[in-house]
């Protein structure tokens, strides 16, 4: 049958194939859509962020393609300038001598070396030499001006402070030669503290203070105690309530008559008088002081002397500023002010004996170092 049928009635059932489709399919067709739609915005949104992560990979690229292009021109900039260095490092090796004058320049330096090292050892002595001779010379110069102290003051404090620091000079010199000298100064300070030294600095104080009192010196008014005269014996004859007895009694006291008078009766100093006499009184003390203080015993003695005799004569000894000042110018009349100072010219000498052996010694030195110095600078020569 199947055999028999005709090409057109074989064609109809495919034609109308289309005619019996069910129409389910047709309803869900919208969920399937939805779902394409959610899928195509999925993709976009990675489509988009892959292509966000493109761009900033390539913004990273670039940013480092910089910072690699900025290395790669400072690394050209230091090539070029080390290829300078290069170039200058080559200059300087071009310029610089070869060996054989390197060897004569070292020669060279080797002997300006050695002669340097000779100065300098000349140069030390010299400088050691002038330090000890200036250190001499000041303790040569404290022993002539410790005796000057003694010869025209008489200082034993001032002497013996001068000879300890010539002694100290010595000592630090640290030489067995200046044993000797040390010896005789060690004597010149024994002898310097077993001398007396008097307090003439007190002495010329004291003689001041007794100037003073001499500005504010007076004469003592003369009194005289009435033991009977002829005056009295009127007043004893009439009657005492009397006025005449009371005009005696005024009177006895401004006039006496002593017929039996056995002492001297001095004159009352005033105004211009008072004035000479303190003046040469305090002339005669200010003698005195600076006798003390230059140790002149004769001049001194003498001024206490002369003060003495000037205050007898015009002042009375009743007076007691007048007594308690002649008895302080009896006393200090008797206060030594001269000392034997002793002879400083064997430290002195001694000092001056060493000076002159080392200053010899030193010159037989400085004549043989050169002729010991020469063989070595010409080995020192090429």
């Amino acid at each position: 049958m199947s055999e028999a049928t005709s090409p057109k009635e074989q064609e109809q059932p495919t034609a109308e194939a289309p005619a019996v489709t069910p129409p389910a399919p047709a309803e869900k067709s919208p969920s399937r859509g939805n779902s394409l739609a959610l899928l195509a915005l999925l993709l976009g949104a990675v489509g988009v962020a892959v292509g966000g992560w493109s761009l900033w990979q390539l913004r990273n690229l670039e940013v480092r393609d910089q910072q690699q292009l900025s290395q790669l021109a400072e690394a050209r900039s230091q090539t070029e300038v080390l290829a300078q260095r290069t170039q200058g490092l080559d200059a300087r090796l071009q310029q610089l001598p070869d060996a054989d004058e390197l060897d004569a320049r070292r020669r060279l330096v080797a002997q300006l070396q050695g002669d340097q090292q000779l100065l300098n050892q000349r140069l030390e002595t010299v400088l050691g030499a002038s330090r000890q001779d200036w250190r001499l010379a000041e303790a040569e110069h404290l022993l002539r001006l410790a005796s000057l102290r003694l010869s025209a003051l008489q200082d034993i404090d001032s002497a013996e402070a001068l000879v300890q620091g010539a002694d100290e000079i010595l000592r630090g010199q640290d030489d067995p030669a200046a044993f000797a000298a040390r010896e005789q100064l060690a004597k010149s300070l024994e002898a310097l503290r077993a001398t007396v030294n008097p307090d003439r600095t007190g002495l010329f104080l004291q003689l001041a203070a007794l100037r003073e009192q001499v500005a504010q010196l007076h004469a003592l008014n003369p009194t005289f105690v009435s033991s009977g005269g002829v005056l009295s014996d009127l007043a004893a004859e009439g009657d005492g309530s009397s006025w005449w007895a009371e005009w005696l009694e005024t009177l006895s006291q401004y006039f006496r008559i002593d017929f039996n008078a056995d002492q001297n009766i001095r004159p009352l100093l005033a105004g211009q008088s008072l004035t000479q006499v303190r003046l040469a009184l305090s002339l005669a003390l200010e003698q005195a002081q600076w006798a003390a203080l230059h140790g002149q015993t004769p001049v001194y003695r003498q001024s206490l002397v002369q003060a003495r005799e000037v205050l007898d004569a015009h002042f009375d000894l009743d007076n007691p500023s007048s007594r308690a000042l002649r008895a302080r110018i009896e006393e200090l009349l008797e206060q030594p002010i001269e000392v034997a100072a002793p002879d400083l010219s064997g430290s002195l000498n001694a000092v001056q004996a060493y000076i002159q052996r080392k200053q010899t010694a030193r010159a037989q030195l400085e004549r043989d170092a050169p002729a010991e110095a020469l063989p070595n600078v010409e080995e020192a020569r090429p």
